[in-house]
């Protein structure tokens, strides 16, 4: 079992920067990738940043050259630095972990508008 908690949402101005964070617990030896996903209302929960065991990153079309995903292994946590938002990164951010499975954070609310 892996246990997930996030933080870092919150409200901000078009064109501003948030940071969430996702700390990871539990059977954390057997996590191949860690991530966030999106979900907006009305819309499908969607890939936003990945990263893999060796540090391999993988970014949505959408957050390329904005986003910034990273970890910290000695404190089990991963980073997903977001610039540049604008009201169409309005979402709830979800943390993710895949080992044999896929294990979720609760998510956090981020609301870009002025």
């Amino acid at each position: 079992q892996v246990q997930l908690v996030e933080s870092g949402g919150g409200l901000v101005q078009p064109g501003g920067s948030l940071r969430l964070s996702c700390a990871a617990s539990g059977s954390i030896s057997g996590i191949n990738v860690m991530g966030y996903y999106r979900q907006a209302p009305g819309k499908q929960r969607e890939m936003v940043a990945l990263i893999t065991r060796d540090d391999t990153t993988h970014y949505a079309g959408s957050v390329k050259g904005r986003f910034t995903i990273s970890r910290d292994n000695a404190k089990n946590t991963v980073y997903l630095q977001m610039n540049s938002l604008n009201a169409e990164d309005t979402a709830v951010y979800y943390c993710n972990a895949k080992t044999w499975a896929d294990y979720w954070g609760k998510g956090t609310l981020v609301t870009v508008s002025s």
